[in-house]
């Protein structure tokens, strides 16, 4: 039977399958780090006392692409070139998701609509990254290799999502609701139909590294394709949604380290 526990088990026993989606998530996560560094660095004046916790963010997101780095080494497996359609964290910036590169590249302070855009926009993508990490500790928690390592990221991407449900609802007490839940359905509809095809593209590399039949190849294809029509529908509010979360001030301290695996 077909279930994503035995999709990535398979994907996970094959060294080559294994190599690219590694490469994959370290290139994601490393990208991520240095957007939050910078956003950190360029942080207003007036919303200086995001600085720390952005900073928290962009350490847990560095710390996440060395431990999929160092899972590769575990392996005595080299990162792989990531294929440009399977790099979600290039799309999303592509397609207006995140601040722009140029911007984060430069000199000048960001402003406050900056600061709530980037937040709005974290939002969607960690309620993705909780979701996928959730999804991997119930099938993975145990397992030899990976398990410690799922169960730190996990937990790392829950406290992110906690921490923009957090910031958000700030913003949107002092009068900036409207604007948010604007950038916030813009976001959603972008990022469901971007983890679509980056989902399709993967799936398409790791079949032709497996082998897998024509008839398994398309039923995986047509799973992704419920996945996104469901989303269309409506799944994309729960990315929209803000309540106070339970983890309160949830990247209000160091980041923790992971030297069992970097």
């Amino acid at each position: 039977m077909l279930s994503a526990k035995s999709l990535f088990s398979e994907i996970l026993d094959d060294d080559e399958s294994f190599r690219l989606f590694c490469s994959i998530a370290a290139s994601g996560e490393s990208q991520g780090g240095w957007e939050n560094g910078r956003i950190a660095a360029l942080v207003p004046e007036s919303q200086r006392g995001l600085a720390p916790k952005i900073s928290r963010h962009g350490a847990d997101e560095d710390k996440h692409g060395r431990i999929f780095n160092a899972l590769l080494k575990k392996r005595r497996l080299e990162p792989c070139e990531v294929p440009p359609e399977t790099d979600y964290t290039m799309l999303l910036e592509r397609h207006g998701i995140g601040l722009a590169h140029e911007q984060l590249k430069a000199d000048r302070p960001l402003g406050e609509q900056d600061i709530i855009t980037y937040l709005a926009h974290s939002r969607v993508t960690e309620q993705r990254a909780s979701e996928q990490m959730d999804l991997l500790r119930k099938h993975f928690a145990d397992h030899p290799d990976i398990g410690r390592a799922v169960k730190m990221i996990s937990h790392d991407e829950d406290n992110h999502l906690a921490y923009c449900h957090e910031e958000l609802l700030r913003f949107a007490y002092a009068g900036h609701g409207r604007e948010i839940q604007r950038i916030l359905r813009e976001s959603a509809h972008a990022e469901i139909r971007i983890y679509r095809d980056v989902s399709l593209a993967v799936m398409a590399h790791m079949g032709r590294i497996l082998g897998w039949s024509r008839p398994k190849a398309a039923l995986l294809a047509a799973g992704i394709h419920a996945v996104y029509a469901y989303e269309l529908a409506g799944g994309w509010r729960r990315m929209v949604s803000l309540k106070m979360p339970e983890r309160r001030n949830a990247l209000g301290g160091p980041a923790t380290s992971a030297p069992e695996f970097a």
